[in-house]
């Protein structure tokens, strides 16, 4: 089947419209298939997904041919929807070409520190975050004791050996001591899950663990435990995002009462 698709382009206009399925009166023709194939797949991937365009394509034919039998003329007639989805279309498209070409709106630091302050209830973390230092290594590693010592200590030069150590030898390693990250991004790379996290937390400032392929430390430098007031940092990206998405829609509104203005002015509008 791919060396025919294959062979479609080079081959003429009877190969493009030869029949592949035809379900009542509609066929699917090779070029069809063909031009739904991208470019990029190997042979292999084309034929795989030749196979299930072919195989949607039968099952929306066989639906659409279900609901031609079954629905009522009224139900049929769509033409109301398609011209209400064609109008709401356009109008979104146009005011994201404003928003692109005229509106780029700016969140400052005092925007989001006031709404952060204004909701703080909404900023209540529902799992513990904490900062700190994880890593993995392979139980071939070499200098474990070094390591065991590294990733305890506070002091700069340790760390600055602590990420050389890592950066040869460990199958992952993370330092966040600069940003949060949730108890379960750790514990999914653990090989047992964390349980009764808020109690792991407050007991382990270290914690050691091995499997059968690696050694994983985890040092806990802070932490915020559930239902605790999430730090700005934390929510940071999410309160910009929610702003610049307020300001977006007070631009849109906007907008349409400027437009609204404007054709009564230019008698644009008229009332009966």
């Amino acid at each position: 089947m791919v060396f025919a698709f294959s062979a479609c382009k080079k081959a003429g206009s009877s190969v493009v419209d030869e029949p592949l399925v035809k379900i009542d009166e509609t066929i699917l023709t090779k070029g069809k298939v063909y031009e739904a194939v991208p470019n990029s797949l190997s042979l292999e991937d084309s034929a795989i997904f030749a196979q299930d365009y072919i195989n949607r394509w039968i099952r929306s034919e066989l639906l659409l041919s279900k609901a031609e039998l079954n629905l009522t003329p009224n139900e049929k007639d769509v033409a109301q929807l398609l011209e209400e989805y064609r109008r709401s279309l356009l109008v979104h498209q146009y005011q994201q070409k404003l928003l692109e070409q005229k509106y780029s709106p700016l969140i400052t630091g005092s925007e989001i520190k006031n709404y952060y302050s204004e909701m703080e209830d909404n900023f209540k973390l529902s799992t513990p975050i904490l900062k700190g230092i994880f890593v993995i290594v392979p139980q071939s590693a070499p200098n474990i004791d070094d390591l065991k010592r590294l990733y305890r200590s506070d002091d700069s030069e340790d760390l600055v050996r602590l990420e050389a150590y890592c950066f040869q030898n460990a199958v992952k390693y993370e330092v966040f001591l600069d940003h949060w990250l949730t108890i379960d991004d750790i514990s999914k790379r653990l090989p047992e899950p964390i349980t009764r996290t808020e109690r792991f937390i407050k007991n382990n400032s270290y914690f050691q663990t091995t499997d059968s392929l690696n050694h994983y430390f985890l040092s806990i430098r802070e932490y915020k435990l559930s239902k605790e007031l999430a730090p700005l940092e934390f929510v940071e990206s999410k309160i910009k995002a929610i702003l610049l998405n307020k300001k977006r829609l007070e631009f849109i509104k906007q907008l349409e009462s400027d437009l609204y203005e404007e054709a009564l002015k230019n008698k644009s509008i008229k009332f009966y």
